[in-house]
């Protein structure tokens, strides 16, 4: 005998499988979604589905966005000289709250984690050694680039700066994505410690990571 409904306890299960929600908070989330109209429970599903359809992954900087390449990659008004690296996308959204960095950026999709079965080719870090790359080939003048570019924007690429988390697992990803620019001789940078051990950049306030960004050091 079910005590409940089973369209109900099927949406329960499907609340548990998202990130830090349990049963009894899934519960409370079904239950609200039951109190909701119908036109925004149709609006929810369609914007869920939204998501799926249209966002798509930029090919210049792995961010997320409706259009490849994003409005970042394809901006003049961005400095295309400086890219700074971070480890998700909620990280961008962080640091553009600052309203203090002008370049543009990379996300790697998550850090290196060997307990976590995450390695180095499981992020986007080929991706920045491209870019990179593809930068000093070129001429150093600002040109008109041939992939995905719709503006001009200077090519070469002068600084690197490290932005993951401060957590272990964030400075082995920032010590080797040093160590392979190495070569390239460029300015790799990382931001200062203005952010507690443990933290994460979605948390933080403006102030705190505007002082991060002005305090980044040289490695």
């Amino acid at each position: 005998m079910h005590l409940t409904s089973q369209n109900v306890e099927r949406l329960v299960e499907h609340f548990t499988k998202l990130p830090t929600i349990g049963r009894k908070t899934a519960h409370r989330l079904a239950s609200y979604i039951l109190k909701m109209p119908k036109e925004e429970v149709y609006a929810l599903a369609e914007a869920l589905v939204a998501v799926k359809d249209h966002v798509v992954t930029c090919s210049i900087c792995c961010n997320i966005a409706d259009i490849d390449p994003c409005p970042v990659c394809t901006s003049s008004k961005r400095d295309h000289s400086t890219i700074c690296v971070v480890e998700e996308p909620n990280d961008v959204l962080a640091l553009e709250r600052t309203h203090e960095y002008k370049g543009v950026y990379h996300v790697l999709g998550g850090v290196i984690s060997p307990l976590d079965g995450v390695g180095p080719n499981d992020l986007k870090i080929r991706e920045l050694v491209a870019r990179i790359a593809m930068g000093k080939s070129l001429s150093a003048q600002v040109m008109e680039t041939q992939v995905g570019y719709g503006n001009k924007v200077p090519a070469v690429v002068e600084e690197v700066i490290l932005a993951m988390n401060p957590t272990v697992e964030g400075d082995t990803t920032a010590f080797y994505i040093a160590q392979l620019l190495q070569p390239f001789g460029i300015r790799v940078t990382q931001i200062a410690r203005g952010l507690p051990t443990g933290s994460a950049l979605e948390y933080a306030d403006e102030s705190t990571l505007s002082r991060a960004l002005e305090g980044r050091i040289r490695l």
